[in-house]
């Protein structure tokens, strides 16, 4: 059986009026001072065995402080790294927000990463302790955890079961036996973190395979979350349906953080695939996502009658919403507007894990379709001679963790050199029109943006994702991966049902109607813009094959490496048998 959610709830008891924050000089203390204000009001939400639990301001911070004292109980000084690698959970917030009352360093992993990966950053980081969600994680650190001297501690976010692991329940109670002899030490060390104290590293999933670990500090989260909460109209009432996970700097700040400085009901998602019903249960005012999802949710709504889709669309979202937000990736415009269309409001904007996140976004009632929005209160946008998008603000980061190279190129004459490409209009509304790297130069030097290519691409119904491939050639090829409904009623349509997938993208009628598909989507742009040839691919591209990043954005050179025994025929070049033998195991 499943509760519902109540909307009651939300509203009261009354809140003071919201502070000024401006002395505000950490995270743990933005959290304090909201429980002060806001007390037995709700503020974080999920469901556990079908039922909605909460916790109030007051359970919040309490519930820190207690996990807090079992981290100095049990040594963690200030700057000590500590690893996290878990889905989003309450108990993420928990230890999140413990690591940095103590003066720690929070490291997150994303959850789907395989171990070898976790564990290099856990390495380049010198985790010394690590919060994990589950047996199978514990165990697939094991063997690293015991190299070093002392031992690496692993600390269960439950109480699963685990030799390897202190169970939750166990570190949570000693937390509570030893607040009160802890209470000095605890509260002097939030009194002395600082808007400079490095509170978090985290690890690009970098789209062209560069992973490096960037610092954020205090300042840099406070100062975005602070300039959001400006900048945005959001009322006491707001709440926050939130599964962006919060290993991801787009999903902590937008979701959790920014809830924590507006005072925020924060409602955890299930999961993605349950999405869909969680919305209806929860019928949230604001939702923020990456164009993967809205997407989705726009072709499941599709219909050729234009007035029944905005309905179904509607209906998905419920009637207390009051914005989308996107990032992450590109929105194509198609999707925006169909969702304007709808009467929702689909607000994208941009930012990168260097600039905590968010740079610039779109506005209710200052919105342009096709970019990313006026920039953030306090942060400056300037575009380069060649194009390239540079920023200069307190969310920018000081740097990357142990790598002083890579630090002075990005932060060169006292701007973050973002490697994206864009300009701004006279209203100062930023587009963005590529990556620095991923510019195509075609062997005549002309030069092509593939995201802009590959943005209207998408506007078709029929396919799901697109990569284009060129550099260096006399023309444009494109790999295609074509929606799994539309390939279905193809091989209805043609009679070919029992083909299996990969046999079904191969077939002629099926190449002749994407080449169709293709023409007409690019017939207004010029010669060296069209794509010439272009291989079908029968299954999308996964954040498990490492093709995505876990915001679900085009790992695009790892794919153009991996299927270029498919791309450079179309050339005329002879796949090698090296090519066959490393690449026929992983074809889709």
């Amino acid at each position: 059986m499943t509760a519902s959610i109540s909307a009651v709830t939300v509203d009261a008891p009354r809140a003071r009026p919201m502070p000024a924050f401006s002395e505000v000089t950490s995270i743990p203390a933005l959290l304090l001072q909201q429980a002060e204000r806001l007390g037995p009001r709700p503020a974080v939400r999920w469901k556990q065995h079908g039922w909605w639990q909460d916790w109030s301001w007051e359970d919040y911070s309490e519930r820190m402080l207690a996990l807090a004292a079992a981290l100095l109980d049990e040594g963690v000084a200030p700057g000590d790294r500590v690893g996290l690698w878990s889905e989003n959970r309450p108990e993420w917030l928990l230890a999140d927000l413990a690591i940095l009352a103590v003066g720690g360093v929070c490291v997150p992993a994303h959850a789907p990463l395989p171990a070898k990966q976790v564990i290099s950053q856990f390495d380049h980081a010198d985790v010394r302790v690590v919060f994990v969600s589950d047996a199978g994680k514990a165990a697939a650190l094991a063997d690293w955890a015991r190299q070093s001297q002392p031992p690496r501690k692993i600390w269960g976010l439950t109480d699963f079961a685990s030799p390897q692991t202190a169970r939750w329940s166990v570190l949570v109670s000693r937390g509570w036996e030893q607040r009160s002899r802890l209470f000095s030490e605890l509260a002097r060390r939030i009194a002395e973190l600082s808007r400079d104290t490095l509170a978090t590293i985290m690890y690009t999933s970098g789209t062209t395979g560069d992973c490096k670990g960037v610092m954020l500090t205090h300042g840099n989260l406070l100062s975005n979350a602070l300039a959001m909460l400006q900048a945005v109209e959001l009322g006491p009432h707001t709440v926050v349906l939130s599964w962006l996970p919060y290993s991801h700097i787009y999903g902590r700040l937008v979701d959790y953080y920014l809830s924590l400085a507006g005072g925020f009901l924060l409602v955890l998602a299930e999961s993605v695939d349950g999405i869909v019903e969680d919305l209806r249960q929860v019928q949230p005012t604001s939702f923020a996502a990456v164009p993967r999802v809205y997407e989705k949710i726009l072709a499941a709504c599709r219909d050729t009658d234009q007035e029944k889709q905005r309905r179904r669309l509607r209906s998905i979202f419920g009637p207390r919403i009051e914005r989308l937000n996107s990032g992450g990736a590109p929105l194509p415009v198609h999707v925006a507007q169909a969702y304007w269309d709808a009467g929702l409001p689909l607000l994208q904007g941009y930012g990168l894990t260097e600039t905590s996140p968010v740079v610039s976004f779109n506005r209710l009632g200052k919105n342009k379709i096709g970019t990313v929005g006026q920039a953030v209160p306090g942060v400056e946008i300037r575009i380069a001679e060649d194009g390239e998008i540079f920023v200069r603000g307190p969310n920018v980061t000081p740097g990357y963790w142990r790598n002083p190279e890579a630090t002075r190129q990005a932060l060169a004459d006292g701007w973050f050199h973002t490697g994206d490409l864009g300009f701004l209009d006279a209203d100062g509304f930023l587009t963005i029109t590529g990556r620095k790297k991923d510019l195509i130069v075609l062997s005549n030097g002309k030069k092509v943006f593939p995201a802009e290519l590959e943005n209207l691409l998408l506007a078709s119904p029929h396919i799901e994702q697109a990569v284009v491939y060129g550099e260096g050639k006399n023309f444009l090829t494109a790999l295609i991966v074509p929606r799994s409904e539309s390939l279905h009623q193809l091989a209805q349509q043609l009679g070919l049902t029992g083909l299996p997938l990969e046999q079904l993208v191969q077939h002629s009628s099926v190449q002749a109607f994407f080449r169709n598909e293709l023409d007409q989507l690019l017939v207004d742009q010029p010669s060296w813009e069209q794509i010439r040839e272009f291989v079908l691919l029968p299954y999308p591209f996964s954040l498990e094959a490492e093709e995505l990043t876990v915001s679900l954005k085009i790992r695009r050179q790892f794919i153009l490496n991996k299927y270029r025994y498919l791309l450079e025929p179309l050339y005329g070049a002879p796949e090698s048998a090296t090519d066959r033998q490393d690449h026929s195991a992983s074809i889709p």
